[in-house]
């Protein structure tokens, strides 16, 4: 990943710091109207609520990622980000006094009336900092002089968008045509085009340049020459990332000791893979020790109705391919797979990429209906959760006889790790029988991919379950 990916909570430190005093000043606030003394921080029960209430934001700004994108925030986003951003810190806080048993030693009015003050605080003190950044004077002061190299088609949208997203960050010094052969020098959205391509290095040399910004469209190319000469001379440059993938996400990352360019469509850093891992974990030995306690009941009846073995094993397909084994309780006869080919004509999904059925014969009466329905029989998947086979949302796995029917365009649903659901099954799976539709859902949730839409699609698993849509 770029080194740069995710340091956005390091990067708004002025925003944190404002933030934690607004939530310090918060609690004095509410304890003030409630108890009407303001010697809140001489009492250690209330020493540990506000470092509790410390620790707590840093650890929401780091892992929620609260600062991303802050400057370019209307005042309706900043509202709703920073509502969540302090109701996880006060829920954190909840969670501790519930945990210590302190509970009931501390007012809840005033806890409750800091988070509203907290709300009201935090928003007005953003608001006003928001205001102080993107002032012109603020804007000078400090910034760094960066030139843009790109077309005279394209330069003043690049101009618009810099100066309207790097507050307190850059300016734009300064513009290089690369389609400026007649040497024409003029202004573009208030910025000079200060030289052509062969006159980049020496312009330099002698100016005030911290960066240069490539961005060229298709046909347009710099010789590598001017760049190096550029970069010699400690210049920064950087590139516009869709010059070289018009598709996937661009990064920097290291192979076999070496620095390349990777791209992918997979989105989320690093640090949000890793708790999303952990979620899968911890929800792996959840579902494992309850998959324990359900195979006392389902076994019997499974056995008597059919008898054989109780889970079923298949082979599937995993992320980029891999294959591995899936398990289930076993809902149908035997002989399902054999007969399988034989229902194919009564399949409901278009070109047979997956298969889809009403009233399935293979199923075992009674016992194999109720389990299927209500998605009982997938709770063995919860082990290869735990084993890393499959993640708690992801796309489903599908058959080795799907798998090899896929065409180009269906590979995209196969580059993360399975899911025991996924956004199309919390979609009206049971209306959707075109599997391109299938695919496209599930393009949609790698593309864009990220904790708090997990934990929207497990939220509707549990109505879909208890509605008793079943399972696939």
């Amino acid at each position: 990943m770029d080194k740069n990916k995710g340091s956005s909570w390091a990067k708004h430190w002025d925003f944190m710091l404002l933030d934690i005093l607004c939530l310090l000043l918060a609690l004095w606030g509410a304890f003030w109207l409630r108890h009407g003394e303001w010697k809140i921080f001489l009492r250690p029960l209330y020493r540990e609520v506000a470092f509790v209430l410390f620790f707590a934001d840093i650890l929401v700004a780091y892992f929620g990622e609260s600062y991303r994108g802050i400057l370019r925030r209307n005042p309706w986003e900043e509202w709703k980000a920073l509502l969540k951003h302090v109701t996880l810190v006060f829920l954190i806080e909840f969670v501790y006094l519930f945990a210590t048993q302190k509970g009931d030693l501390v007012s809840r009015t005033t806890i409750v009336g800091c988070y509203g003050i907290a709300l009201i605080l935090i928003y007005v003190e953003r608001q006003l900092l928001k205001r102080v950044l993107k002032s012109s004077k603020h804007r000078q002061r400090g910034a760094q002089a960066l030139l843009v190299l790109t077309s005279r088609e394209r330069a003043q949208k690049l101009v618009h968008r810099l100066n309207g997203t790097t507050y307190g960050d850059t300016r734009v010094a300064g513009l290089i045509l690369t389609d400026n052969r007649e040497g024409k020098i003029g202004q573009i959205e208030g910025v000079p085009v200060v030289t052509d391509v062969e006159g980049l290095p020496d312009y330099v040399r002698r100016s005030w340049v911290d960066g240069i910004y490539v961005s060229l469209p298709e046909g347009h190319f710099v010789d590598q020459s001017v760049i190096d000469n550029c970069l010699l001379m400690g210049v920064t440059v950087h590139f516009d990332m869709k010059r070289f993938s018009q598709v996937g996400t661009p990064y920097v990352s290291k192979l076999a000791g070496e620095n390349v360019l990777s791209t992918s469509i997979v989105s989320g850093s690093t640090r949000a893979m890793l708790i999303k891992r952990g979620m899968d974990f911890v929800g792996g030995i959840v579902g494992c020790v309850i998959t324990g306690i359900l195979f006392l009941f389902v076994a019997p009846c499974i056995y008597v109705k059919s008898p054989g073995p109780i889970f079923f094993k298949q082979e599937r397909i995993g992320k980029n391919g891999r294959r591995f084994k899936i398990y289930k309780f076993r809902s149908m006869y035997l002989d399902a797979e054999e007969r399988k080919k034989e229902l194919m004509a009564q399949n409901q999904m278009k070109d047979g990429h997956m298969f889809k059925m009403e009233k399935d014969p293979r199923i075992i009466p009674g016992i194999g209906n109720f389990i299927r329905k209500t998605s009982i029989d997938e709770f063995p998947q919860f082990f290869n959760v735990l084993k890393g086979d499959m993640s708690l949302v992801g796309t489903r796995p599908p058959t080795v006889d799907e798998w090899e029917q896929y065409e180009a365009s269906h590979r995209t649903r196969m580059a993360i790790r399975p899911g025991l659901t996924g956004l199309w099954q919390v979609s009206g799976r049971s209306k959707i029988v075109d599997f391109d539709q299938v695919v496209e859902l599930d393009r949609k949730y790698i593309t864009e991919w990220n904790l708090g839409m997990d934990f929207k699609i497990l939220w509707k698993t549990i109505g879909v379950v208890l509605k008793g849509e079943g399972s696939c």
